[in-house]
């Protein structure tokens, strides 16, 4: 939710990145987040959020979780966070959002699964 929040702040100009993507740091590596949100413990899931100088172009984010046993758990199954999602574009949130294979992985079963039509 947080990149769809992000999207929404940017268009109405609210959104004040710490950087912004220059074109040569697109083709050489992603470098430090534009904007992050949670914290930079590595022990704690986060969304990283990266954007150019043009506020037409669309944000890509990348969706970082730890992991535990139980909700709640600790320690986290994972010392660095482990890529489940990304989401890069406008438009419906299901169209610009996809999962890593990591992340289809570790969906709820009641996530995946097909909703019955309405009225069944």
């Amino acid at each position: 939710m947080a990149s769809a929040y992000a999207e929404f702040a940017r268009r109405c100009g609210w959104l004040r990145p710490d950087r912004v993507l220059g074109a040569q740091d697109v083709t050489a590596e992603f470098g430090a987040p534009s904007v992050l949100f949670g914290g930079s413990n590595p022990l704690y899931g986060k969304t990283l959020g990266y954007l150019s100088e043009d506020p037409e172009q669309p944000i890509v984010f990348f969706h970082l979780w730890n992991g535990a046993a139980e909700p709640g758990g600790w320690p986290p199954e994972h010392e660095q966070p482990l890529l489940l999602a990304v989401r890069f574009g406008e438009g419906p949130f299901r169209r610009s959002f996809t999962f890593t294979p990591e992340g289809e992985r570790r969906r709820p079963a009641a996530a995946t699964a097909t909703p019955a039509p309405p009225g069944r």
